[in-house]
């Protein structure tokens, strides 16, 4: 099982069972937004996604 999180230079986000789950939060710490209309993913500059492998 897998474990996601945006990080940017000087914060980092929770770690979130799913991507989505991950992603829709990413702007409480400026990592990026989910665009409404296409309901695609922006990355802010600077920003990056960490995946950790869970054991359980």
């Amino acid at each position: 099982m897998f474990r996601y999180r945006f990080v940017t230079p000087h914060r980092r986000g929770k770690w979130y069972p799913d991507l989505r789950t991950a992603q829709r939060f990413a702007g409480a710490i400026g990592a990026g937004f989910l665009e409404r209309r296409s309901g695609r993913f922006v990355l802010y500059r600077g920003a990056k996604l960490e995946v950790e492998l869970t054991t359980g």
